[in-house]
């Protein structure tokens, strides 16, 4: 049986600041993020499984990374802990908002990697993820390939 790729989009909104940049990214901004991802594995062949011929059903794939990324992420202000807005990301927290601080800097590359464990804890010992892929803007994105984390 072949091996098969399968991929599924997602979108969510979120705003962060970049803790100690030098540009303007360092202001609390927003983005309307895409998210690709690409799980690997083999059809299932086994005409009484009603999954027959899928290798994940996209069903399954998305209550994953809808769980465990777009339902935490989405709109949501986004903070490294250490970031000097942290008076006010309390303040927007006591206000009801939800804000999320982060062992790391909120950048797509370092999401990337977080959303990488989030969803290879999730999928069925069978599949694997392939590569993950975050456009950020428009012309703008990081991508995370399984391959590459071997370097």
């Amino acid at each position: 049986m072949n091996t098969i790729r399968i991929t599924k989009q997602f979108f969510f909104e979120a705003a962060h600041a970049l803790y100690g940049y030098d540009g303007k990214c360092r202001n609390i901004h927003g983005h309307s993020y895409s998210l690709a991802v690409t799980v690997v594995g083999k059809p299932i062949d086994d005409i009484k499984n009603v999954k027959n011929g899928m290798v994940l059903d996209f069903g399954d794939l998305k209550a994953i990374v809808k769980k465990e990324i777009v339902a935490i992420f989405d709109h949501a202000t986004v903070f490294n802990k250490n970031t000097p807005h942290l008076g006010l990301a309390n303040d927007l927290k006591q206000q009801g908002h939800h804000v999320i601080l982060l062992d790391y800097q909120p950048t797509s590359e370092m999401m990337l990697i977080d959303f990488a464990k989030r969803i290879k804890k999730n999928l069925p010992k069978e599949i694997k993820l392939h590569s993950l892929k975050l456009n950020e803007t428009g012309t703008s994105y990081a991508e995370w390939f399984a391959g590459d984390q071997q370097l």
